[in-house]
């Protein structure tokens, strides 16, 4: 079995750079580069540090096929940090192998906004579930209220600002592969 090829594809389908597996598993990047290319082992107290961060136990690292999870609860939610201030992102999904979405919970500040987000793969799709919201795509603005939706193909620069002066909004965002 290849350890670093598993661990690397557990982290990808969670969306982790090395970097943040890293910072979230208290160790320096270059460890688990060489991990994943199996030019290291990691202690055992190491590995479930990691395995813990990818939402995985050690039986079901090693077990044949990971059983997929189904139900996720609050308590799995991952907070993304390179967040700009006023805003905070969690992750809903981790753990889930060749995943083809990634569904996070974003929560903006009052009068603040998500990071420009430059020209990617795939597609998104927003809910808002609470707010006001104004979607920036290329030099197109959208104004957005809550029980409304947006769709975009990522190949546009984006970025979502809370329009309100008082109020949080709350989204449900996918990012589609």
């Amino acid at each position: 079995m290849e350890i670093g090829a598993k661990v690397k594809r557990l982290r990808l389908s969670k969306g982790f750079t090395q970097e943040e597996l890293a910072e979230r598993a208290d160790l320096t990047k270059g460890f688990i580069s060489l991990l994943e290319r199996d030019k290291t082992s990691p202690s055992i107290a190491t590995f479930e540090q990691i395995l813990n961060v990818l939402g995985v136990s050690l039986r079901q690292f090693f077990s044949e096929e990971l059983s997929p999870k189904v139900a996720f609860t609050k308590k799995d939610r991952v907070p993304l940090y390179d967040e700009p201030e006023g805003v905070k992102t969690m992750l809903l999904i981790q753990g889930v192998e060749d995943k083809k979405i990634d569904p996070k919970l974003v929560i903006i500040k009052p009068e603040e906004e998500t990071s420009i987000e430059n020209y990617h793969q795939g597609e998104e799709f927003g809910y808002v579930i609470e707010g006001n919201v104004e979607l920036w795509l290329d030099d197109e603005r959208y104004k957005l209220k809550n029980g409304e939706c947006f769709y975009y193909k990522a190949d546009h620069k984006h970025q979502v600002r809370n329009i309100s002066k008082s109020k949080k909004a709350i989204l449900l965002w996918i990012t589609i592969d």
